[in-house]
């Protein structure tokens, strides 16, 4: 009778045991892929407008921003198209989200012609941090949070510009500011 009580005992300790082990296996040897939902590249460390000495005009909105280079090709003329059209397919989150144009020396402001984007003039630091013509996303306590960098293809901007729709969207779900 003991020796089955004491199988018993280790059967039972064992279905304890073994799950926390083969865990503690999987996640030491990166076996276990984490799941990400976002679609753009975190930016981390997150530098904020105030660190990168910029005013934070919009404070408690959040912001879809891009850096107008010097010279407007088509692949910027297709950045511009994409964040005006980002911010008309917010639908109902339109008003919590300003989409602004950075201006550096030299920008190209003829490109703008045929957008009404709220111009902001960008500060050096901020220039250096954006000069891949990405679009980035400030949320509402003026830290750039998400990045998405210039394609090749028009075809991956299209996407990268549904990406960007639905991160944000998921963000402005889940927060509780801005």
């Amino acid at each position: 009778m003991p020796n089955n009580n004491k199988k018993t005992l280790l059967l039972i300790s064992l279905v304890f045991v073994v799950p926390v082990l083969l865990a503690k296996l999987f996640l030491s040897l990166h076996l276990y892929q984490e799941g990400a939902t976002n679609q753009g590249q975190l930016m981390s460390p997150s530098p904020t407008l105030a660190e990168l000495d910029m005013v934070n005009s919009h404070q408690g909105k959040w912001q879809v921003v891009y850096l107008l280079p010097t010279d407007c090709d088509s692949h910027c003329m297709q950045r511009l198209y994409i964040l005006k059209q980002t911010h008309t397919a917010l639908g109902v989150y339109q008003d919590r989200v300003r989409s602004i144009v950075l201006l550096q020396r030299g920008s190209d402001l003829e490109a703008l012609q045929d957008f009404d984007f709220e111009l902001v003039v960008a500060s050096p630091q901020l220039s250096e941090i954006l000069t891949d013509q990405a679009l980035v996303i400030i949320d509402p306590l003026g830290s750039l949070v998400m990045k998405y960098a210039l394609s090749a293809a028009m075809e991956q901007e299209l996407q990268q510009g549904k990406a960007l729709i639905s991160d944000l969207r998921k963000m402005l779900k889940l927060s509780r500011i801005g």
